[in-house]
């Protein structure tokens, strides 16, 4: 009896502690969408904007005329060098994604004997990096403004599916930079870099250029014929950016070793500039994302 007496005022306790709680957690769940609603109409917005100004910046660097409306590009000399030995010396011209101009010295570790190549007037080499990098930065502007300020976002979901186009994009575009191809040795030889110089390579070198993060890369290999009564362990080597000494491949039923490499580079400022615009743009990106889950994770875990 007496607990059938003290229930009463208990349960009227638990009831209203129960309501107020339930008052409480409605005003936050109304100022919560309220906010949400902010974030969709307003800086989700201000955020695109935003990554679209940075994004055509990072475009520009790269420059290359947009729409053809840019005129011509302006060619720039970047001197190579290295840390190492000065066996290779040489000037290479860059206008926009294209390699204009290689004037290369290599000094023969044999017999220190001086060779000067340099590329034909009528050919270019293009640089596949960075024409795929820019593909894939104008691709991510695009994304950004099919979603112009009259657009409505409905759902965060919505916004994270933007964004995590957008951040593929990117990053595909920094892996471009920041990732060479691998490449074996008989594709060096037959990618036609070595039709472009004047006078010819001589048959017991090859060059590549590549794009390794703000630097634009010059490799020289020097091969030695291996005679078919050597005894060496023949084993053909396979993809690699950079080939070391003792490597063999086999081209045109003739084998080869590398004997010596050579490598140079120069650093390209605007690369930096574009890799810099990258990082912040997918920061950007990442905090949107943060910003949307941490209100999903409320609707999705509020206590009723």
């Amino acid at each position: 009896m007496i607990l059938g007496f003290n229930s009463g005022p208990v349960h009227l306790c638990l009831s209203i502690s129960f309501y107020t709680q339930t008052l409480r957690s409605a005003t936050e769940a109304a100022a919560a969408e309220e906010e949400f609603k902010w974030l969709l109409q307003e800086e989700v917005h201000a955020v695109l904007k935003q990554l679209q100004d940075i994004l055509k910046e990072a475009s520009h660097r790269f420059a290359l005329p947009v729409g053809g409306s840019g005129g011509a590009v302006k060619p720039e000399n970047f001197v190579l060098s290295t840390s190492g030995t000065d066996q290779v010396k040489g000037v290479l011209t860059l206008q926009g994604d294209a390699l204009c101009q290689a004037d290369i010295n290599l000094k023969m570790p044999r017999n220190n004997q001086l060779l000067h190549f340099a590329f034909r007037e009528d050919k270019q080499w293009k640089l596949q990096q960075i024409q795929d990098a820019r593909n894939h930065v104008n691709q991510a502007i695009y994304l950004l403004m099919n979603r112009d300020v009259n657009y409505q976002f409905k759902t965060g979901s919505e916004v994270l599916k933007l964004m995590d186009a957008v951040m593929l994009q990117l990053s595909r575009a920094r892996n471009r930079l920041t990732t060479p191809a691998t490449l074996t040795l008989p594709e060096i030889v037959s990618s036609g870099l070595t039709k472009m110089f004047t006078p010819a390579l001589p048959p017991d070198i090859l060059v590549n250029f590549y794009i390794n993060l703000n630097k634009l890369c010059l490799t020289v290999y020097q091969l030695h014929v291996l005679q078919p009564s050597t005894t060496k362990n023949f084993k053909p080597a396979g993809g690699s950016i950079l080939h070391n000494p003792g490597a063999m491949f086999e081209f045109g039923n003739q084998r080869y070793e590398v004997s010596h490499v050579h490598k140079v580079e120069c650093v390209v400022p605007w690369l930096n500039d574009a890799l810099v615009f990258f990082t912040v743009s997918l920061q950007l990106c990442q905090q949107l994302k943060d910003k949307i889950s941490v209100f999903s994770s409320y609707w999705n875990y509020r206590p009723y």
